[in-house]
């Protein structure tokens, strides 16, 4: 007796204490009785009827992610593999629906990502699809946010987190980007180019000027010099003529000085006798005395006049005889 009755008190706190369960923070749990929904507990210590009530089952009530992969062509005809995160959560208050409606809900939500993607991206080119993922991602939510409501669904985000072409499409862009980059850079090298010669040309023209300018310049001094040094040789009694010549031997000496003192000079003969020097200053003086004359004589010569029926090869200016004739 005493057996029995120890055996239906443990019995009973047993039956009594399974009465009593908790609910976790962000879960609610289905009760049925005889099979049929009763309530829906949230978190906490909860209490059910033992043996009449039970358990049917935990709804997450937690933000969840679910990744689609889903392998799609553009307009251009290139097959993609695009990678879509969706993130949905039960609604509290729907949980009934959550639970009985829809048995399998990743199922349900992949069908609709499938079915919009691949009823958008073939409408744009590989470009746009890269430029317009956002889009795409909107496009996906609002499918689904109108589809998945009725089932107790909130789809709080889209993402499309990847876009992979085939590794074909993918080589032959990353060559067109790589050529587009070393047209730019044969631009720059090109314009780098006609900057340098441009400025070194430049350089050079201001150069050859200042050059031209000491040349004048030492021209100018060097003549001035020659007509004091007559001018000096004069007042001592030595006439133009001789003032030259001792002018041109003195110079006559004074370049052989200065071919001998350089080391790195090449071999050069010149005359170096003092009558060598006075033939030099004939020669010159006989040139330039010859050369005014002809120029005189060329002045006083009448031009020819060029007839209205030759033409210009015929022509020719120097030719002093009468044209008429």
């Amino acid at each position: 007796m005493n057996t029995s009755f120890i055996f239906i008190i443990v019995f009973g706190m047993i039956i009594f204490l399974s009465s009593f369960f908790t609910v976790k923070q962000q879960t609610s749990i289905i009760i049925e009785r005889f099979g049929r929904f009763l309530s829906v507990r949230n978190s906490g210590l909860q209490f059910k009827i033992p043996l009449i009530d039970r358990i049917a089952g935990r709804v997450n009530l937690r933000i969840q992610q679910l990744d689609v992969l889903i392998e799609t062509k553009t307009k251009d005809n290139v097959f993609i593999k695009m990678k879509v995160s969706v993130q949905f959560k039960v609604i509290q208050d729907h949980v009934y629906e959550a639970f009985y409606k829809l048995e399998y809900p990743h199922d349900q939500i992949t069908a609709y990502v499938f079915d919009v993607v691949r009823a958008e991206v073939p409408k744009l080119i590989l470009d746009d699809v890269f430029e317009r993922k956002d889009d795409i991602a909107i496009g996906v939510k609002r499918e689904l946010n109108e589809a998945m409501m009725t089932y107790g669904y909130d789809i709080i985000n889209t993402l499309v987190t990847d876009i992979d072409p085939d590794i074909q499409v993918k080589n032959a862009m990353n060559r067109i980007n790589a050529a587009d980059r070393e047209k730019t850079a044969a631009m720059f090298e090109s314009e780098a180019q006609r900057i340098r010669i441009v400025a070194k040309a430049k350089a050079e023209a201001e150069s050859k000027k200042l050059q031209g300018q000491g040349i004048a310049d030492q021209r100018r001094e060097i003549a001035r010099g020659l007509v004091e040094s007559v001018e000096v040789l004069n007042n001592v009694g030595i006439n133009s003529q001789e003032a030259s010549a001792l002018i041109v031997i003195t110079q006559h000496y004074d370049t052989l000085q200065a071919i001998g003192a350089d080391t790195n000079s090449n071999l050069i003969l010149l005359p170096n006798s003092p009558q060598a020097a006075s033939d030099m200053l004939n020669s010159m003086v006989t040139s330039f005395t010859a050369s005014n004359i002809i120029g005189e004589q060329m002045k006083k010569q009448p031009k020819r006049i060029k007839k209205p029926d030759t033409t210009a090869i015929d022509y020719n200016p120097s030719d002093t005889s009468n044209p008429e004739q």
